[in-house]
């Protein structure tokens, strides 16, 4: 599928590792390289799919998809880790990625698409309320 000059694509599983840059953008530089390898490679094996946005074949954007079966909202898609890089933000993007994983998770047969994001991140709020996503709950953690 493309927008303008720029192409989505699934990342198949054995180039989950592509992602690794974007991530490192994203904030997760506090978690070891190696460490990041190993969750990768282990969540391609557990419903999990990650779309890239590209520019020729140069990776500028992902969303991380989990899929899954919730009581409350039937079958359903679950965002992460959404990052368009630094160098091609404010170009409307953001917008283009998320209609694609909007199409996508819809024929997959998803009714229902979350996400998570940090309470101090404000520009991703607006983001997401200008998307239409809106704010059902709290999301809490407990790290051992």
């Amino acid at each position: 599928m493309t927008a303008n000059n720029f192409t989505f694509k699934i990342i198949v599983p054995s180039e989950i590792l592509t992602i690794l840059p974007l991530l490192e953008e994203l904030g997760s530089a506090n978690i070891s390289e190696a460490t990041r390898i190993e969750r990768l490679q282990e969540m391609v094996t557990q419903n999990y799919e990650c779309v890239g946005l590209y520019d020729g074949d140069l990776l500028i954007g992902i969303c991380g998809l989990w899929f899954m079966t919730r009581h409350y909202a039937g079958k359903s898609a679950e965002a992460d880790h959404v990052i368009i890089t630094s160098g091609y933000q404010g170009k409307g993007l953001g917008k283009k990625l998320m209609q694609w994983v909007y199409d996508y998770v819809q024929s997959k047969g998803c009714v229902w698409i979350e996400l998570n994001t940090f309470v101090h991140n404000f520009p991703s709020h607006k983001f997401y309320y200008n998307e239409g996503f809106v704010s059902k709950g709290y999301h809490m953690v407990k790290e051992f």
